[in-house]
């Protein structure tokens, strides 16, 4: 809060508001591969865990990339949004080193706001289109 001359602090809601607020959102998936046995060796609570320290976290059911699990989705702030900003899909997240790059990334704005690192270019895919149900 910002100081007085007297020396004390003011309230200020709009600084408040601003400093309190999630610069994005994360999807992870959680179904038939994705946070399963089947992809072994990784703590997927833990990594969920991890994750919603950093953003608010929506687990989803099968994203329908089997072959990228765990899958993992960035999506932008408003903000980020406004700055062209698409969700970014992420695959094989399957090394604690790479979900703390993803919660930094995250903390620091994520798409649209903050440059995604380097290292998580090996992680981003594109997810195929979705067809319409008939």
């Amino acid at each position: 809060m910002p100081a007085t001359p007297t020396g004390r602090t003011t309230h200020d809601a709009r600084t408040e508001a601003v400093a309190g607020d999630v610069p994005c959102r994360i999807v992870v998936c959680r179904d038939c591969c994705c946070g399963s046995p089947k992809v072994t060796g990784v703590d997927h609570a833990a990594q969920t865990e991890r994750l919603r320290a950093a953003a608010p976290v929506r687990v989803s059911d099968c994203l329908d990339v089997c072959d990228q699990a765990n899958v993992v989705v960035v999506q932008p702030s408003a903000e980020g949004r406004a700055a062209g900003a698409r969700p970014v899909w992420l695959g094989l997240v399957n090394d604690p080193d790479a979900t703390e790059d993803i919660a930094a990334w995250a903390r620091a704005g994520g798409p649209g706001v903050a440059p995604r690192p380097d290292i998580l270019d090996l992680y981003t895919f594109t997810p195929p289109r979705r067809r319409p149900a008939r």
